[in-house]
């Protein structure tokens, strides 16, 4: 029997990169799948996950508003009958030197992070709280969100914030048995790819450098923490922050 053997899970941004990795490893655990990214990718996840046995539906759309917020939440328990744990994932990045930086690159990045856990997160909660499930939220913050990043005003503060959030939410949810929780993942992904050439060889190096595992992590490697805070084992756990990078202080 696996760890997540019948529960029901939405994980954001779960087309690709981290979000796909938690899916398909939470899938292997036995929970049923709830796949969301703005493209068919996320289909591609579903079909992925069905011809390995698991169960899973996609729902294809952008974070950061009520109405996928709740979309997510009805597609859970229509499909599935109930919903017990929320990963919000989904992220962009839009980087920008604080004094070239539009406004429109700081509204989009803090949308879509900011905005869309806690819409996400609100939405989940309302169901468990009427249907008295003692959920799970996991929360993916950012080495950036903890110690900051040149280029990176808005997701800096974007996954600082989810880190507030967190703490606040767990706080007001223990009374009710949901357990939130942040992982602050150092892996190779799809957005970490899509960094200046400069900045991403110096991150590799660095993680690679000071890793435990001497190498760039990958989204298997992160996974495994997230299917803890996402289990009953984590009962006991709540408010807070867990690196899973191989190392500390990474940027």
């Amino acid at each position: 029997m696996g760890k997540l053997n019948g529960k029901v899970a939405i994980i954001t941004g779960s087309g690709r990169g981290l979000g796909r990795g938690f899916a398909l490893a939470m899938s292997k655990e036995g929970a049923f799948i709830v796949v969301n990214d703005v493209d068919d990718s996320a289909n591609e996840v579903v079909k992925e996950i069905k011809s390995s046995g698991g169960k899973a539906v996609a729902v294809v759309g952008g974070v950061g508003t009520k109405e996928v917020a709740e979309k997510l939440v009805s597609t859970a328990v229509k499909e599935f009958g109930r919903l017990d744990i929320l990963v919000n994932n989904a992220g962009i990045i839009r980087d920008s030197l604080l004094h070239k930086m539009e406004e429109k690159q700081w509204d989009d990045v803090i949308t879509v992070h900011l905005k869309g856990t806690f819409l996400n997160t609100q939405a989940a909660v309302k169901y468990m709280i009427e249907n008295n499930i003692k959920g799970r939220i996991v929360n993916i913050t950012s080495s950036a969100g903890l110690y900051g990043n040149v280029g990176q005003a808005n997701y800096s503060a974007a996954k600082a914030g989810i880190v507030g959030l967190t703490l606040s939410n767990a706080k007001e949810l223990a009374r009710r048995g949901i357990c939130v929780n942040a992982v602050a993942p150092a892996a190779q992904t799809t957005m970490t790819e899509s960094m200046p050439d400069k900045v991403k060889e110096m991150l590799y190096k660095q993680l690679a450098s000071t890793s435990t595992i001497q190498r760039m992590g990958q989204p298997e490697d992160v996974a495994p923490t997230v299917i803890f805070l996402a289990s009953d084992d984590s009962y006991f756990v709540t408010g807070q922050v867990i690196c899973a990078m191989g190392a500390t202080g990474v940027i």
